[in-house]
């Protein structure tokens, strides 16, 4: 993983497993598949001949743009996802995301409350899960999505204890 302008200097970074570009890559394609439907509603009704008023170049431009919108988002996917790590220092856990509007967040080991494992059913089927890391700041956002699950069990473990030592010693 590239180092970039706002990470600190020295660190490995770990990053996702491949196998959630997979599953972000299927979720966007249900989704695609979804809105398309929706979408190209106008332009089935016209082709019949039901909603024969219904102006062509919208019931052929709405599809296209959310199409052109999915292609897009399906590109930037494998970069986005080449973007997420974590790393892990003695005093605090760094999260890193983003391509355009890049971000590294650094959460002290002393401020979590509590790491939470979320499994959704997409996540289960391709063997991962998303770590949550709660702090009183109701601002932080610290999440990692795509660990693998026996990671993702071993962090929450590995976290909680360092939280708890480090709150111990306050």
């Amino acid at each position: 993983m590239p180092s970039q302008a706002i990470d600190p200097q020295g660190l490995q970074w770990q990053r996702v497993s491949p196998r959630y570009l997979t599953l972000r890559l299927v979720s966007l394609a249900i989704e695609a598949v979804i809105t398309l439907a929706v979408f190209s509603v106008p332009l089935v009704l016209r082709s019949l001949d039901i909603w024969g008023g219904f102006p062509a170049w919208i019931a052929w431009g709405l599809p296209a743009v959310f199409l052109a919108g999915f292609v897009w988002r399906g590109v930037l996917l494998p970069r986005q996802v080449r973007a997420i790590g974590y790393a892990e220092r003695n005093e605090d856990l760094l999260l890193r995301s983003g391509i355009f509007f890049q971000r590294t967040l650094v959460v002290p080991y002393g401020r979590m409350q509590y790491v939470d494992v979320a499994v959704g059913p997409l996540e289960r089927l391709f063997g991962l899960c998303t770590l949550k890391l709660h702090t009183a700041s109701t601002g932080t956002n610290a999440t990692i999505p795509g660990i693998p699950g026996p990671e993702g069990a071993r962090l929450r473990e590995h976290l909680s204890a360092r939280g708890e030592a480090q709150l111990a010693g306050l």
